[in-house]
């Protein structure tokens, strides 16, 4: 993606941001596919450089990680379209609109997890940073019905190697100016303004 330098996002900031966030995309590609799967999921991020997801056998994912053992991870969030006319101090009607985005790319290794007792641990993992309060049963390699339910997962360990983060939200512009918009986001109070508000304010 396209990063100017007043969007970029440095390491303290992408990794508070990513430490709210656990759900993204991963994007595998294989070798020599006209089109790579992307693949919706909830993850947990140890908040240094380790992510763990799982997924059903079926997904057609397995061929190409196992082809290729590297992956996209691409979380975005806190976005809100920002009208013509909030996106000027000059003349409204010739407004240009935008988007105001929050957006991190993380490139990785893989490794694919098949043994049942670190399959389990894997979802316990994922369990604990769901469900902190919830009445589930640790989930056992041996145990019914667990020993019978883990062959229909494999788990990813995504090793981060290179990371692309940018948060959108007029860097390019005048102080006043992002108070000005962050206030009409606030009063429009639409889904995500108020999240991408948080991030115009000094």
């Amino acid at each position: 993606m396209l990063i100017h330098p007043w969007d970029a996002a440095d390491e303290d900031e992408w990794r508070s941001w990513l430490a709210g966030h656990d759900f993204g995309e991963l994007v595998a590609g294989g070798r020599g596919r006209d089109l790579p799967v992307v693949v919706p999921t909830h993850f947990v991020f140890d908040g240094a450089a380790t992510i763990w997801l799982h997924l059903a056998r079926p997904n057609p994912v397995w061929p190409l990680l196992e082809e290729h053992p590297r992956a996209l991870l691409t979380v975005t969030g806190d976005y809100s379209y920002i009208r013509s006319e909030w996106n000027t101090a000059d003349d409204p009607a010739l407004g240009v609109p935008t988007s105001y985005y929050a957006s991190v790319q993380l490139a990785c290794d893989v490794r694919l997890i098949d043994d049942p007792e670190e399959k389990a641990g894997l979802l316990n993992r994922q369990l604990a940073h769901f469900e902190p309060d919830g009445k589930r049963t640790p989930v056992s390699a041996v145990d019914a019905p667990d020993r019978r339910l883990l062959p229909g997962i494999r788990g990813i360990e995504l090793s981060v190697t290179e990371v692309r983060a940018k948060f959108k939200y007029g860097g390019n512009k005048r102080p006043e100016d992002r108070r000005r918009i962050g206030a009409l986001l606030s009063e429009r109070d639409g889904p995500l303004d108020a999240e991408a508000a948080a991030h115009l304010k000094p």
